[in-house]
């Protein structure tokens, strides 16, 4: 595994050389020294596309990593977003030979298993692929994973946080802060998906909460053709959900097919805490009543309490459009610093919620927000903890299958209609109202306990024998500029001060030459200290998609 994993190592970074380069030549235009390069987004672009390419070159590991990258504008500016979205996990499928010792190796003899088996995989992807087949009179769809692949990913996902410690060098702290907790999700994700037994538990969990939902149909599980590298399911055919002009032909309401799928992902991730989280097109199918089919449960993730407590806040935050609600959620939910600018984050949450309305926004508005946002702070200070990861990815690919169905859908108001069915506003204002009077009771101890503790203080400082320890934190690097101008300029000084006593005193043009020569640098330095940004700038990431589009146009 380890001789693997170096060799594949030496490929990706071979690979990946290019970018790195140029990355490198963003930091010093000469890659060791020189001044920072601006990047045009056309560059990106350009970039975005070299990578794409890169990842379908190194496989499958690294095209499911394109999928994730491609739900985290945390990690990566918009132009790859918009790039890496294009990245389908569809790959030619192995050969049926390799793929038949899997399946064999863990359901024993195809012909004993199954009554007919197609042997052309109706899918490939990178992971797996699919196979019809019949199964006591039954139709059935089989999964099986990809011949060998398991070696494959494990090498690669060394290869991957191998390489962290370089990539943490062309990014900024709180992209660093993603790309670690992106890496562990990775290896996590991939790990479960490829273990058919878990998908296969998920599946049945998932489907047994929605048992008197006639919104969803979820395939059903033939235990005994299934193992941890193949799953066999009933086969439930349907029209892909983004096929509009299917879709339109069956008489299906797109508007209500959206908000149906909708609030089926509100139920799971509020209300079950257990949810699917791959909802591309392809996993997702409707039948002639407009049922919506769910396929591939391979990912899928859980949310606990605390954390589908502090969505229903953000929920009900935004349905109240209370914006100092919403930053609160955020904060605790850790996806947001408590060190940020709340009165720049609540005009960028103001923004957001009336383009998530379908309001006219003016452009100006837009590019003052843009320019508070670009003013105020480097590194935009929106992250995403590992927990999160999935619930964005699930709201990043639904609102793109939502608005393909229907371009005028209104997610805010299908939320509150749900949060309203579900008692989740009037639960919020309990939780408001007793947690008022905590605050009420806590207030009356302090009235009782402050007065002695600070008249002890005030009895300290008219001794003179009060100490007040000061610690100062630097994470901006302050006070090292500022050091580093004192340094330059006092040099600076000495150096001029030398060259107008040479000349003055008449000594010889190449001693004053000399004198500049070593003068000059110090001066270039001090000029460049005042003029360069610290830090990589993040592109504020902080719309939906038809917002980066305004933006852009």
């Amino acid at each position: 595994m380890n001789l693997r994993a170096y060799w594949r190592f030496l490929v990706v970074f071979y690979q990946f050389s290019p970018l790195i380069l140029a990355y490198a030549r963003d930091r010093h235009r000469f890659v060791l020294f020189g001044p920072s390069r601006t990047v045009s987004p056309e560059e990106r672009v350009e970039r975005a596309s070299v990578l794409l390419d890169s990842l379908l070159t190194l496989g499958p590991t690294f095209i499911k990593l394109g999928q994730l990258l491609s739900t985290r504008p945390d990690v990566l500016p918009p132009e790859y977003i918009d790039v890496l979205s294009s990245l389908q996990d569809d790959v030619p499928p192995a050969e049926w030979a390799e793929a038949r010792e899997v399946l064999e190796s863990e359901l024993g003899p195809v012909e004993a298993t199954f009554d007919e088996f197609d042997t052309e995989a109706i899918s490939g992807a990178s992971l797996g692929q699919v196979y019809l087949a019949t199964h006591e009179g039954e139709r059935v769809a089989v999964k099986v994973r990809r011949p060998n692949i398991e070696s494959l990913v494990e090498a690669d996902l060394r290869v991957i946080r191998w390489s962290l410690p370089l990539l943490m060098r062309f990014i900024g702290e709180g992209r660093a802060f993603s790309l670690e907790n992106l890496a562990d999700e990775f290896a996590k994700t991939i790990r479960q998906e490829m273990d058919y037994g878990r998908e296969g538990r998920m599946l049945k969990e998932i489907r047994g909460n929605f048992d008197d939902s006639d919104s969803i149909r979820i395939p059903r599980v033939i235990e005994e053709c299934s193992g941890p590298r193949v799953l066999t399911m009933e086969y439930v055919p349907g029209a892909k959900i983004t096929d509009t002009e299917r879709l339109d032909g069956m008489g299906i309401d797109r508007h209500d097919l959206a908000e149906k799928l909708q609030r089926i992902y509100l139920q799971m991730i509020i209300d079950d805490g257990v949810f699917h989280a791959d909802p591309h097109p392809g996993n997702l199918a409707v039948d002639g009543d407009g049922t919506i089919i769910f396929y591939d449960f391979g990912m899928s993730g859980r949310v606990d309490s605390y954390v589908q407590e502090k969505i229903v806040d953000f929920y009900v935050a935004v349905a109240n459009q209370d914006i100092d609600g919403i930053l609160d959620a955020l904060i605790e939910m850790g996806t947001l610093s408590p060190e940020a600018d709340r009165r720049v984050m609540g005009d960028v949450m103001e923004l957001a919620i009336a383009d998530a309305r379908g309001e006219d926004i003016e452009q100006y508005r837009v590019q003052q927000i843009i320019q508070q946002v670009e003013s105020t702070i480097y590194e935009f200070p929106l992250r995403l903890p590992r927990n999160l990861a999935l619930v964005l990815r699930v709201a990043t690919v639904v609102e793109g299958v939502c608005v393909t169905l229907d371009p005028d859908f209104d997610f805010i108001a299908v939320a509150t209609s749900y949060l309203t069915e579900q008692g989740y506003r009037e639960e919020s204002v309990q939780r408001i109202v007793e947690g008022a009077g905590e605050q009420v009771q806590r207030t009356a101890r302090s009235l009782l306990t402050v007065p002695p503790k600070l008249d002890r203080v005030l009895d300290r400082a008219e001794r003179e024998s009060l100490t007040v320890n000061v610690r100062v934190e630097d994470r901006n690097g302050v006070f090292d500029l500022l050091a580093k101008r004192i340094v330059y300029g006092v040099l600076l000084a000495v150096g001029v001060l030398s060259v107008s006593i040479l000349y003055a005193f008449g000594d010889s043009l190449a001693a004053v030459l000399v004198a500049l020569a070593l003068t000059a640098p110090f001066a270039i330095l001090l000029y460049r200290s005042f003029t360069a940004r610290s830090g990589i700038r993040a592109s504020p990431q902080f719309t939906r998609q038809n917002l980066r589009q305004r933006r852009e146009e």
